[in-house]
């Protein structure tokens, strides 16, 4: 059988992925991917230890990450990313250097981590004062607020959910609901942190709502490491990988078909604001409430079905 017609396959360049071992989320990560470009996934060793300061300790071991580069190493990456939030801010800011030291040297190929893929991502949109929402425990939270806060960035709000465990079944509408509580005062920007919380399909109705960029932990990871390669991510509506984001609004048909329900019109830091409109001038507002803001009994409309589960 003659297949020379197929003219394939195509020639594909190559992430490296460390991820911890109860990283449940692959499937994530993959939809920020261009097609040209393959991920190649690891995952640190198993231990007996639920989510914690100890277990970011133990799954960000140099002796751990070596061994997990040198295993990527037989399918070349052009870049290497370790996708933990806790497991590289554990350390603070002189921690995930050592961290991306010790892979590149393992490796010989650059690598990043997403805490410090987190810092580049805030200085690309110029935010210095974020909200911070969170699925760990209270003092997990504290670490990443403290290593934010060695970088120069101010929290102004937070909200956390207190897990060890299964955080990857967090539901999509938990996590909306986070971020409405995190978003107490002026913020830049909305970071949601964790590579095992769920976040793509949110995003961008977020931007809508709360009308600040809204970032993640396994968006800004992958952001970095396709832009180290020299190519982007890829994805709906977001403003950390589509320019337009920043400068225009966000107008309901312009998200995914397969976001339904639309926020209302809005718009980004550095776009020219509209002469706002009377509150006794719109049907059903609710006065004191955010412009543009959908009412709690309404909620936004979300995806039924998320990534692995109903």
């Amino acid at each position: 059988m003659d297949v020379s017609f197929l003219g394939g396959p195509h020639p594909q360049r190559g992430v490296g992925i460390v991820a911890p071992f109860d990283f449940a989320l692959d499937r994530e990560l993959w939809r920020w991917v261009p097609d040209e470009v393959s991920l190649h996934l690891t995952r640190t060793p198993f231990v007996p230890v639920e989510v914690s300061l100890d277990l970011a300790r133990l799954v960000s071991e140099h002796e751990t990450l070596g061994e997990a580069v040198r295993a990527l190493n037989a399918v070349h990456p052009e870049v290497v990313a370790y996708a933990c939030t806790s497991g590289s801010f554990v350390g603070g800011i002189a921690g995930e250097r050592a961290m991306c030291e010790a892979m590149t040297r393992a490796g010989e190929v650059q690598s990043l981590t997403t805490s410090g893929a987190l810092l580049e991502a805030l200085q690309e949109l110029g935010a210095r004062r974020i909200a911070l929402v969170t699925p760990y425990t209270v003092s997990v939270t504290r670490a990443l607020e403290e290593y934010l806060a060695e970088a120069g960035i101010e929290i102004i709000g937070t909200s956390s959910l207190g897990l060890t465990r299964h955080i990857w079944k967090v539901p999509y509408r938990d996590v909306v609901d986070m971020a409405r509580e995190a978003v107490r005062g002026a913020a830049d920007a909305l970071f949601i942190s964790c590579t095992n919380l769920p976040t793509y399909d949110v995003i961008p109705q977020l931007e809508a709502e709360l009308r600040i960029p809204v970032i993640s932990a396994n968006q800004v990871t992958m952001w970095a490491a396709l832009r180290h390669m020299g190519t982007r991510a890829v994805g709906p509506y977001q403003a950390l990988i589509d320019h337009s984001a920043r400068q225009h609004p966000v107008m309901p048909e312009s998200l995914p078909e397969s976001m339904p329900g639309a926020f209302p019109e809005t718009s980004m830091p550095g776009s020219v604001p509209e002469a706002p409109i009377p509150e006794a001038s719109i049907p059903g507002s609710v006065p004191g409430a955010m412009p543009g803001s959908v009412p709690e009994s309404q909620g936004p409309v979300l995806p039924e079905e998320q990534e692995g589960w109903a």
